[in-house]
């Protein structure tokens, strides 16, 4: 299935009025999957206490460094700041990237209430009308939060990199920052389209570039699976959408997986932290794609990375769209791989191409937070905190667990949007594209995409992947986020 995105954005495709129907919906969801609404009054209070007096603030001051924030419209949870200047240190030139990440342990007495309350909730649970975050929002966004013109402890990673967007060196540390504007993406982008980016702007539109260079010469890979944005309007309306995703987000993503790899190799050298994880793909599995590709008639050259053919894909068209589809077996597996003393046998993570770990998003997810922990505590010279190595073995499980629930609620929200968009053109037949299929027999029924509206569902039928179709509207069901189709025929 493909990502799905939820967003305060203004809607500009099939406007959908939302009644009580989607909002119990939404409701139920929630309900079947657990996820925990309300703080518990301990963990309210905890957090009212410390949004004034932070646990233990740092001495270093880097409030004079210019950090920006690069987050969708209307985010508050803002975890990362940036700041990019050239580097003049070296021979040749390079870039010093420094990224503030939020310093949530600041914040979190260590087996106190927020502390608990966070293990149990593992990550923020995002729906199409609300979002049920991981930490009180008057932390999340607000005291921790790395809000414009906010004076806020960060961990600063110090990043410095050659001329060819390779890492020379890399650090952690605390100090207090202060972000001096924040942009969405679209700003960004349209800034470095029309050549009047200055200052970071400027040049992490040099840096992404450089970056994703490096991805594909080490063999990573990047899944350019279509994007389905739920969108929600001021108004309480509804729509869907496919959104073509921006160079720019890629830039800034980068910048996360860069400080990811440097996070990872300083857990390595010491051998203590927790390490996100994916097995290369077996023989098989890739065998089984390439047969795909060549089925659908875009075959993958041997002598072509997989990264760099999954980036020559284009989802615009049908036959390359299934291919992304089927590609997502090649990402199969991913997990959290905890150290203590010993460096373990598959240290990496495939699709990056090298170690990797979370931590850059510690105000919406856990393990960042520890993550966080466990580099500041080794780049300083001191012990890891007992309480962290004690609580690392438990994250995997919380991880994983949690995992599920936020993709569950995510996927039967936006399911729900698509039926409630589709409820009046049950017995319509829509043009379509197969995209995958259900099982792995010849003769499953299969998924298609749908472009207008922007809906991914199960079909009735068999067709051969790639294959432009007709198929009949069987099923919109709100209460159940039900949508299916039946074949009808193929496109004219």
């Amino acid at each position: 299935m493909p990502k799905r995105h939820i967003s305060a954005t203004r809607r500009d495709h099939r406007p959908l009025e939302v009644g009580d129907e989607l909002r119990r919906r939404f409701d139920a969801i929630r309900a079947e999957q657990e996820v925990q609404e309300q703080f518990p009054p301990e963990v309210l209070a905890e957090a009212e206490d410390v949004r004034e007096r932070a646990r233990n603030l740092p001495d270093r001051d880097e409030t004079a460094v210019p950090f920006i924030t690069i987050d969708p419209p209307g985010s508050m949870d803002l975890d990362q700041a940036l700041h990019i200047e050239g580097d003049d240190s070296h021979e040749g030139g390079g870039f010093r990237v420094r990224y503030a990440i939020a310093d949530v342990p600041a914040f979190v007495k260590p087996n106190g209430p927020i502390d608990r309350e966070s293990r149990r909730r593992g990550q923020t649970i995002y729906a199409p009308d609300r979002r049920t975050p991981l930490h009180p929002p008057v932390l999340s966004e607000g005291a921790a939060s790395l809000l414009p013109d906010q004076v806020a402890p960060a961990y600063v990673w110090d990043i410095r990199l050659g001329a060819d967007g390779s890492v020379r060196t890399g650090t952690v540390y605390r100090a207090m920052v202060r972000s001096v504007e924040r942009f969405d993406y679209e700003t960004v982008q349209r800034l470095a389209d029309g050549g009047t980016a200055e200052g970071t702007i400027a040049l992490l539109a040099r840096v992404g570039p450089l970056r994703m260079e490096r991805e594909l010469a080490r063999g990573g890979a990047s899944l350019p699976m279509p994007e389905q944005q739920v969108l929600r309007d001021d108004d309480g309306t509804y729509s869907l959408r496919f959104r073509p995703p921006l160079a720019s987000e890629e830039w800034n993503a980068q910048i996360s997986l860069l400080t990811g790899m440097v996070a990872a190799d300083i857990m390595l050298r010491h051998r203590v932290g927790i390490l996100r994880t994916l097995p290369p793909p077996t023989k098989k599995t890739v065998a089984m794609f390439r047969r795909s590709a060549r089925a659908v008639g875009v075959p993958w050259r041997k002598d072509v990375p997989y990264g760099a053919f999954l980036r020559s894909l284009d989802r615009t068209n049908p036959m390359h769209l299934a291919l992304i589809f089927e590609a997502t077996a090649l990402f199969r597996g991913s997990g959290y791989t905890v150290m203590r003393g010993e460096v373990p046998d598959q240290p990496s993570h495939a699709a990056v191409a090298a170690p990797y770990a979370h931590v850059t998003a510690p105000l919406r997810r856990l393990v960042d937070r520890f993550g966080l922990l466990v580099c500041a505590a080794l780049e300083t010279g001191q012990d890891v905190p007992q309480w962290v190595t004690d609580a690392l073995p438990t994250l995997p499980d919380v991880m994983t667990a949690t995992g599920r629930r936020a993709s569950a609620v995510e996927r039967a929200a936006a399911d729900a949007v698509e039926a409630a968009v589709l409820r009046d053109d049950v017995g319509r037949t829509f043009p379509a594209v197969v995209v995958d299929r259900v099982g792995p027999r010849d003769d499953a029924d299969v998924v298609l995409q749908v472009l207008e509206p922007a809906v991914i569902a199960r079909a009735e039928g068999t067709a051969r992947l790639g294959t432009d179709v007709t198929a009949e509207l069987a099923v919109a069901e709100i209460e159940t986020s039900t949508v299916r189709f039946r074949l009808a025929g193929r496109a004219t």
